[in-house]
């Protein structure tokens, strides 16, 4: 592929706002367009019952459900696992506090417990000391959430061992445990961990399809048969169920057995730009780049609206977060060219 600059622009449009952006392939396409299918409300679409399955079995959990969002299984996660009244502890970073439309409070009428992290991740210690007391006068603590990797901690991965310490205790206190695990892929592409492992300690885990696996749409819960029976429930109820689902079934089953190793592309590509804008006089910080996910600051006097219009001059697509913040998110349509084209253009931007 050639990038060319026409009048000052480039030819190519490259899109840095979200992992969310990327397109099928055209092995995927032609997976989708020979899926076999049928009424998924009957039970009866194949490809939705083979991808449940192999999701199932993948994480080495009894069974899994298939839903349009990754906002609605952890909504599901969080009704199924919590009563009305309840406190769920997750991080102030936590997209299923952030981003989720109020869903914890609309949804399932729980109310969260934020642990105040610089990038998402928590400890033991501090999930005990969130736990409330057996108090009529406080909530009933019933459910504790991370999320791997941490959205707006730059695509921070958990460390494996502290997942490991919060389980055992979460299992000892008859507390649920969930993971928000939108881009788990790209952590164990990372670490080399394995989704078993993440399957033993815990309760209910949510994986999307649509970001770094590159599927036009839709999510996985995956968890005991008890906890996706009652699932099912929740999903009808939020209307999440579908009728010839089997053509995106079928996208989603070829990302989970053919996109998860290629991410670890992304991230070479995502520390790439992240070193580029070290080295530009208009940022004033990047985090730290550990999986695809770049945030960084701008200098005093230029905002994040106006080093994106700038960046969009130049054909490259960002996303704000705050005043002085911007995001960029690597992903399957982003080339090591496209990368490197970026990082030439970075430095002279202003």
């Amino acid at each position: 592929m050639t990038l060319t600059r026409e009048e000052g622009k480039t030819a190519l449009q490259i899109d840095l706002r979200s992992d969310t952006v990327t397109r099928p392939t055209e092995e995927m396409l032609d997976a989708m367009m020979n899926a076999q299918v049928g009424d998924m409300v009957f039970g009866d679409d194949p490809a939705v019952n083979e991808l449940e399955h192999y999701a199932a079995s993948l994480f080495g959990m009894e069974a899994s459900i298939y839903c349009p969002s990754g906002t609605m299984t952890n909504q599901i996660a969080l009704r199924v696992h919590t009563r009305p009244g309840d406190e769920i502890i997750c991080s102030n970073l936590a997209h299923i506090y952030l981003f989720e439309g109020g869903g914890m409070a609309y949804n399932a009428s729980a109310q969260a417990s934020l642990i105040n992290s610089p990038d998402g991740t928590f400890t033991k210690e501090q999930v005990a000391d969130a736990v409330n007391p057996d108090d009529v006068h406080r909530a009933r603590t019933s459910m504790v959430s991370i999320e791997n990797t941490v959205n707006r901690g730059a695509g921070k991965c958990w460390d494996f061992s502290e997942v490991e310490r919060i389980g055992d205790f979460c299992h000892s206190k008859g507390l649920a445990y969930h993971l928000d695990g939108a881009r788990l892929f790209n952590a164990l592409a990372e670490t080399g961990e394995t989704p078993e492992a993440y399957g033993r300690v815990f309760d209910s885990i949510s994986v999307c399809l649509s970001k770094g696996l590159g599927a036009p749409v839709g999510s996985l819960l995956v968890g005991s048969s008890e906890f996706i029976r009652e699932a099912r429930r929740v999903r009808k109820v939020f209307g999440g169920y579908m009728r010839q689902a089997g053509y995106i079934a079928a996208a989603g089953l070829y990302a989970l057995k053919n996109n998860t190793k290629r991410l670890v592309e992304d991230h070479i590509n995502a520390r790439m730009i992240g070193e580029a804008l070290t080295r530009c006089n208009w940022v004033n910080y990047v985090s730290p780049v550990p999986t695809n996910i770049i945030i960084f600051s701008t200098v005093e006097g230029i905002t994040a609206l106006q080093a994106a219009d700038r960046l969009r001059e130049k054909g490259i697509l960002s996303l704000p977060v705050g005043k002085n913040d911007i995001r960029l998110v690597t992903h399957l349509d982003i080339t090591a060219e496209m990368a490197e084209w970026v990082t030439d253009i970075l430095p002279g931007l202003f």
